[in-house]
């Protein structure tokens, strides 16, 4: 079985409120469940309007595969143009 976190710091450029940034992180959620089956959630920096930190995690029973998911959640983010990733780290939990 693989149990696998991406948690990804970034910086939203569109974002001049709370209310854009919401906006902007609900079409990311949204695209990322539906495309990858994964599950999201916004772990730091909350109150801020430019900066998100995301929690992405998948689970699966080939841990090849759910590597490799969650390496290509992190090219797909990181060619998002709504988004700048400034960190990335992938921890594999189980």
């Amino acid at each position: 079985m693989f149990v696998g976190l991406l948690l990804l710091d970034c910086r939203i450029g569109e974002g001049h409120s709370l209310k854009e940034k919401r906006s902007v992180l609900r079409n990311v959620t949204e695209r990322l469940k539906h495309h990858f089956n994964v599950s999201v959630a916004e772990v730091e920096y909350q109150d801020k309007w430019q900066r998100t930190k995301l929690a992405i995690s998948y689970v699966n029973s080939d841990g090849k595969n759910g590597r490799a998911v969650l390496q290509r959640i992190e090219e797909v983010m990181s060619a998002d143009p709504s988004l700048q990733v400034m960190d990335s780290e992938l921890v594999q939990l189980y």
